[in-house]
């Protein structure tokens, strides 16, 4: 079976900005994929290309087989696709259940309204006007639209912004379930965690080029990136007396940096407890994904086009 995403050498322009410089990536049938990057980098073009919002410049582009920027199959598309953008028009004056059950009419084969409802988590509301929702509600009014009509795949844009932790989590959930039922979801985010924590695959978008893909413990090579072990010492003892290099932060931690962490913790454990020292808030990690991100995204030095550097 072909990938359900597929874009190879993607480029667009507005005038003199080439906003997408030939973007590459697929995203396989039954995958959350999470596209990643600061605002401008491209990434919003990209996903209006996938939409069918904008037409493309030059590249290939198809969408569950189908190429967004056709027309004459443009309806055959929306019918398998689900949108849940940044800023939907709903009706203020209808209720709940008569906005979902008003775009489940646009669907040839919709899921139940009423089910719907209850997956977003608002049961119980189905009779209050969409005026008097908070913005959370809303938000999560967005996302049984967008799944209302048991799309093969789901763009996502930035789904949970303005949610609590408890409502992003139960979000979460509904999302992890679309998945496992075979919905292909496309996700873009700001949220570091949502990444870790949904995606199967990550690109990061900046300058109009993919810089990077990968799972999200493998990205940018984290999974083989230098571990950093930090600490508290007591009053009285000073790096000079650990028997690792460290550095000292700002914060009064101390952070060792190194390639072999089970040796260098020995080292570090067995000094602490020969010494009758507590090697206070005491973690071992790598780079998180948020590290690696602005790693990828810092503002690099603009070269014009046609430059011979």
């Amino acid at each position: 079976m072909s990938d359900a995403v597929v874009v190879a050498g993607l480029h667009k322009r507005y005038g003199d900005v080439h906003a997408v410089r030939g973007v590459d990536f697929t995203v396989a049938h039954g995958e959350i994929f999470a596209l990643l990057g600061r605002n401008g980098a491209g990434k919003t073009t990209t996903m209006e290309i996938l939409e069918g919002f904008r037409d493309r410049d030059s590249g290939r582009v198809e969408v569950l087989g189908l190429d967004p920027g056709e027309r004459a199959t443009g309806r055959a598309l929306r019918e398998r696709i689900g949108l849940v953008l940044q800023d939907v028009a709903v009706e203020p004056y209808l209720t709940v259940r008569e906005t979902v059950a008003r775009n489940a009419g646009y669907y040839p084969a919709p899921r139940d309204t009423d089910e719907v409802i209850a997956l977003v988590g608002l049961a119980g509301l189905e009779k209050q006007k969409v005026r008097a929702l908070s913005g959370g509600q809303r938000r999560r009014l967005d996302l049984a639209l967008g799944v209302i009509g048991d799309p093969a795949l789901l763009f996502l844009d930035e789904p949970t912004t303005g949610f609590d932790p408890n409502a992003r989590r139960n979000a979460w959930q509904l999302i992890r379930k679309l998945r496992e039922t075979g919905t292909t979801v496309l996700l873009t985010t700001h949220y570091m965690e949502e990444a870790q924590r949904l995606a199967d695959r990550v690109a990061v978008i900046a300058d109009g080029l993919i810089v990077a893909e990968g799972t999200p413990a493998t990205l940018g090579g984290r999974d083989t990136a230098t571990t950093r072990i930090r600490f508290a010492l007591p009053p009285g003892t000073t790096v000079a007396d650990l028997p690792v290099d460290a550095a000292a932060d700002e914060g009064g931690l101390f952070t060792v940096e190194s390639t072999e962490p089970t040796a260098t913790l020995h080292l570090l454990t067995g000094w602490a407890l020969r010494h009758d020292t507590v090697l206070n808030a005491l973690t071992v990690d790598r780079p998180s994904l948020e590290d690696v991100y602005l790693r990828l995204t810092a503002p690099r030095e603009t070269v014009p086009e046609g430059s011979a550097r």
